[in-house]
Formats: C-alpha cells, structure tokens, sequence
C-alpha cells in the first residue's frame, strides 16, 4: 500500500508506526492530517486503543475493589475458609492485572510494526471503529 507523505512531515507508515507507542503523534496526525487515509486510519485506531486501554483498567479497578471488599467482609464473618477465598480472589487479580497490560503492550507492538511495513492492520472491534470513521 502508497502510504504516501503525512501532513507531519513523515512518510507515512512511520507517522502511523509512531502513533502506537507516542499517543501524542496519534493526536496530532488525527488532528490535522487530512490527505492520507492510511495516516489517519492508524492514528485513530492508536487513540482508540488507548481508550480502550484507560476504559479495561478503570472497570478492572472498580471491579477489584467491590469484589475485594466482599470478600473482606466475608473473611471477616467467617473465619479461616473466607481467608482462602480472599488469597484466591487476590492471585486472580493479580494474573489478571499481569496479563492485560501484557496484551495492550503486544497489541500496540504488533499494529506498530504493521504499520510500519505499510499494512492497514486491523485490531479487533477497534479497527472496523477506525476504518468506518477514517473511510469518510
């Protein structure tokens, strides 16, 4: 695919590489990029993903500290057994917290590099969002 020049100055698979790791590339190329779809395709699916990201780490922490406080209160109340149910509760969150972060930095390298070598890659449900609002 011509990723052709971007209205920052770069060609355009590194502006669209860079906007993965450097959010602020992705606002800027959204912002005033106009000419080049496959610039402002991975710009908005950059910022997209790190909604996302922002959206899954605020229901993880609310989710975490309602369910923490049940079981707290059910340790409490009951004894030894609610102990172990809080333990499991806690290694839960914590392979939870490990693992998502882990996807959103692969899901940032991969798009990245795709990018870069010129493909318009789509991540799930984000990338058909993108490529609807950019087709316009």
């Amino acid at each position: 695919m011509d990723t052709g020049k971007s209205a920052i100055g770069l060609d355009g698979n590194l502006a669209a590489a860079l906007g993965y790791p450097i959010g602020i590339i992705a606002i800027i190329s959204l912002i005033i990029e106009k000419e080049n779809k496959f610039v402002r395709f991975h710009a908005l699916q950059a910022v997209l993903l790190f909604v996302a990201w922002f959206v899954v780490a605020i229901v993880l922490v609310i989710v975490n500290v309602i369910v923490g406080i049940i079981f707290g209160v059910a340790a409490s109340a009951s004894g030894s057994s609610g102990g172990v149910m809080s333990l499991l509760f806690s290694l839960i969150s914590l392979l939870i917290w490990a693992i998502v972060p882990l996807l959103f930095v692969i899901a940032l390298i991969l798009a990245a590099v795709k990018a870069y070598g010129g493909n318009l890659f789509k991540l799930p449900v984000i990338g058909n969002m993108a490529e609807k609002f950019t087709s316009n």
